[in-house]
């Protein structure tokens, strides 16, 4: 068995504990969280995934998260993330859960807030460049970059925001 999740139904009430691959196989119910980061200057961390991932290799983020474990809450599992693939401990806020019908596979999606104040310490096998924007720069690279599906998704479902017209995708971060 690799990664153990909670298969939870329609309305994410839990109804068994399954491997998250085969959920992911079987298209059933289970959870992720996630987090939009934040630094104290208010800007959205963005992050480019590595070229060797088996799930959308070099498509930029502006979420960081995964899997919730079995028993864990999803602001738990938000900030487990955070520590795993950032290498900060922080607190965070829930903002939102909805139904995601996700690129790969459907699944329950915990939102979530945080404010990051230290240095990031990125998981290379998870984070292959990292970059602070601000939200002119953020709309700007959905128009430019191939993100993750599901984070556009999240981008269209976040209040106050929206997925700006797509223009040609490229994939070089901005230069710093």
């Amino acid at each position: 068995m690799g990664e153990l999740v909670e298969r939870v139904d329609e309305q994410d009430r839990v109804i068994g504990v399954v491997d998250r691959d085969e959920a992911i196989r079987h298209g059933w119910l289970h959870r992720v969280a996630t987090t939009v980061c934040r630094d104290p200057r208010g800007r959205v961390l963005v992050h480019r995934r590595p070229e060797h991932v088996s799930r959308f290799p070099g498509h930029y983020d502006w979420l960081v998260g995964g899997g919730v474990e079995v028993g864990e809450a999803y602001e738990e599992a938000a900030a487990r993330e955070l520590a795993e693939e950032l290498g900060v401990r922080v607190a965070v806020r829930l903002v939102f859960t909805f139904l995601c019908r996700g690129a790969i596979s459907p699944y329950w999606l915990g939102v979530h807030e945080a404010v990051v104040a230290e240095p990031l310490r990125p998981d290379p096998a998870e984070i292959a460049w990292h970059g602070w924007v601000g939200e002119q720069e953020l709309q700007e690279a959905f128009r430019r970059w191939v993100f993750v599906p599901d984070a556009v998704e999240v981008m269209r479902r976040c209040p106050g925001r929206r997925v700006p017209s797509a223009a040609t995708p490229r994939s070089t971060p901005p230069q710093s």
